[in-house]
């Protein structure tokens, strides 16, 4: 690989990532707007906690394809079999997530009034977290890729 490729390739992986979580903090946003949750303190420090997990299981599924062979990795094939790959662990950590959050994001507990922003909005970015991660960002980083090989042309 030369340089202006290994360029790219960092360019495409902090680009594809920096869109993913544009879009997760809107949907947190519409969340709390759907429940009828005020946006406080709560409500943006859950903002900020789904941020960081949705960076770490973009990350996790960017390293995956990296760490394909180079056969499996051309074309659409290798986002594919990169998302093959880290599905189950990105669905079962993400459900597992959810379902933790819930009696929060109801309201069951003591103190849980305070928590149920951060909750809500904790539970609406996961929520979109898979579809961006899975959908979305194999879509964006192979539009770089092959913004990289043009340029490398």
């Amino acid at each position: 690989i030369n340089t202006a490729s290994a360029s790219v390739l960092c360019t495409v992986n902090e680009t594809g990532i920096a869109a993913s979580l544009v879009s997760v903090r809107c949907f947190c946003v519409v969340g709390l707007w759907l429940t009828h949750t005020e946006l406080n303190l709560m409500a943006i420090m859950g903002m900020t906690m789904v941020i960081g997990i949705v960076t770490e299981v973009a990350v996790f599924y960017y390293s995956e394809y990296e760490n394909l062979p180079a056969l499996d990795k051309q074309g659409l094939e290798g986002f594919i079999n990169a998302g093959n790959n880290r599905m189950r662990p990105i669905a079962m950590t993400t459900i597992a997530a959810i379902f933790a959050l819930l009696p929060l994001a109801f309201g069951i507990g003591t103190g849980a009034e305070m928590l149920q922003p951060l909750a809500i909005a904790l539970i609406f970015g996961l929520v979109i977290q898979i579809p961006l991660v899975l959908v979305l960002l194999p879509c964006l980083l192979q539009q770089f890729v092959k913004l990289g090989a043009d340029r490398d042309r």
